[in-house]
């Protein structure tokens, strides 16, 4: 059974990452075609658009591994049923149940894989991929180790977050006079645009004379100028962008402030949903290797698969969509297309004889 078992996972591994280069391929191909449209802006040349769009294939990964794990298991698992290989086991006392085991088996490596991605690697990636991006398209900005750092006059500006809806978190202006001499730092928890002013937040200002330093604090303060808002257009940081921790802290700063936190409360849930479609497709892909698709061709169960995966994948993104705008709960949101998927795939597994 071991050997039964490490064959099968070997087939669905396979299939997958076949499956999964090819669609990143496509998806990367796309991506750098569109990237060619702001060639030329800046610095922004050739080799930053291709490692821009290197940089941004973890994620690439990650959102492609459900569809992938899809169609890899109906090409894999349909060539060896093809193969009459299902029916060798079956006729030497393997039962389907047990096939099914081997095969969730093989989905759970994947599974722990896709997280490991989702989690780790592609958040860093695209952090990487924005900061050059946002370098090589302004020289009003640059974006280091310690945040984002911007120019105005004699005004030095340092961002260390910046989040969607023109907020902002952790800044310091330092300010100095025509001789460069530093005339005022000020420290400001966090900040947000807002009919056309800067909202800040628990101010620390220290004045810096030839007396000393005069230190002075203040709740809130509004700003006519900080910087352009649309330079941050280009660097704001995204849900998909973010590690589930990293969205749970934030959900928790916005709930406390009273603040909308329902787009983070989806994105957050789809950090988990994700990872678990993969082994809901895989069980998908069950009944049609033990049904009709057992004897069709390679390109007949490409084409289910690709339909069932565009199928997914565009009711995923409409119950999303929904559910943000009708209030739907994020989890409802996140959890509905992977429940109705896994409701299907029971219901045709009961029927395989």
């Amino acid at each position: 059974m071991n050997i039964l078992r490490l064959y099968i996972a070997r087939q669905v591994i396979g299939g997958t990452l076949l499956a999964l280069l090819v669609l990143t391929a496509l998806d990367v191909g796309f991506a750098f075609i569109a990237e060619i449209d702001d060639v030329g802006e800046g610095a922004y040349g050739w080799i930053q658009a291709l490692l821009y769009t290197g940089l941004t294939v973890p994620r690439r990964l990650y959102e492609l591994f459900p569809t992938s794990v899809l169609i890899g298991a109906l090409l894999s698992l349909g060539t060896v049923a093809e193969n009459s290989e299902l029916t060798a086991m079956r006729a030497a006392g393997v039962s389907v149940s047990r096939i099914i085991t081997a095969a969730l088996q093989a989905g759970v490596v994947l599974m722990l894989a896709a997280v490991l991605l989702g989690e780790v690697v592609a958040p860093a990636s695209e952090r990487q991929a924005q900061n050059m991006r946002t370098f090589s398209h302004s020289d009003q900005i640059q974006v280091g180790g310690i945040g984002l750092w911007a120019r105005d006059g004699n005004d030095y500006l340092n961002v260390r977050v910046i989040m969607p809806g023109l907020r902002l978190h952790d800044l310091r202006v330092y300010r100095f006079d025509d001789a460069q001499r530093m005339t005022e730092s000020i420290r400001i928890a966090s900040a947000h645009y807002q009919d056309g002013q800067w909202h800040m937040e628990d101010v620390v200002r220290s004045h810096v004379s030839v007396a000393g330093v005069e230190v002075g604090r203040a709740d809130t303060e509004q700003w006519d100028r900080l910087l352009a808002p649309e330079l941050f257009d280009v660097i704001v940081v995204e849900p998909r962008q973010m590690s589930a921790w990293t969205l749970a802290r934030y959900i928790g700063y916005l709930r406390d402030n009273n603040l909308e936190s329902a787009p983070y409360e989806l994105a957050f849930w789809t950090r988990f949903t994700t990872p678990l479609s993969s082994l809901v497709m895989l069980l998908l892909a069950v009944p049609f290797i033990f049904g009709s698709l057992r004897t069709g061709g390679a390109g007949q169960r490409l084409f289910i698969g690709i339909l069932i995966g565009v199928g997914f994948h565009l009711l995923n993104r409409m119950l999303n969509h929904m559910g943000l705008v009708y209030g739907m709960p994020p989890l409802l949101a996140a959890a509905l297309p992977m429940a109705v998927f896994l409701l299907i795939a029971l219901w045709a597994i009961r029927r395989v004889r």
